[in-house]
């Protein structure tokens, strides 16, 4: 069963339409999204470019991401060493000022992949039950799920798994 409060159960397009008929259009966007995990961390110290991967929950499709030095590591201090910082990073910001507003950062989407870049989203809840979304690099949105205790779900479009496929 697919329950709004985000308890993802039933991943079927014929599932998800049902429940997409019965909700509003802004919700229904990220209804056929898999729920994926962070699977890998490669930091290169020869190289500009970290690597990240996103492995379906339920599957064996993974698919890697670019990302820079800062965000890579401060995803695998949070991921591999519980690390805490005496001052707010910018990820913790980016909550702090959400809960400021009344909103709570409920997710991740990966929302899709063009051009060899990918495209993230922040999916605030706000308390009277609105939603917002927010665009974001694909590393601040990771980066921003794992600031918390345990991490954000992480969800990525079905059209980017295929499109990460075929490149």
């Amino acid at each position: 069963m697919w329950v709004l409060e985000l308890k993802f159960q039933d991943y079927t397009k014929a599932g998800s339409e049902a429940r997409c008929a019965a909700q509003s259009s802004f919700l229904c966007d990220w209804f056929m999204a898999v729920q994926s995990r962070l699977s890998r961390i490669i930091i290169s110290e020869l190289t500009e470019n970290q690597v990240i991967y996103l492995k379906e929950m339920d599957g064996d499709r993974e698919f890697p991401i670019l990302i820079g030095i800062f965000e890579a590591t401060n995803i695998d201090r949070r991921v591999n060493e519980g690390f805490q910082t005496p001052r707010p990073l910018t990820h913790d910001l980016i909550v702090s000022v959400a809960e400021a507003f009344g909103a709570k950062v409920d997710h991740v989407v990966i929302s899709h992949y063009e051009s060899g870049t990918y495209y993230a989203k922040l999916m605030l809840k706000h308390a009277g039950g609105q939603w917002s979304e927010i665009d974001a690099r694909p590393s601040d949105a990771i980066a921003v799920a794992v600031t918390f205790n345990p991490p954000l779900p992480i969800f990525v479009e079905e059209d980017v798994f295929e499109a990460s496929s075929s490149k």
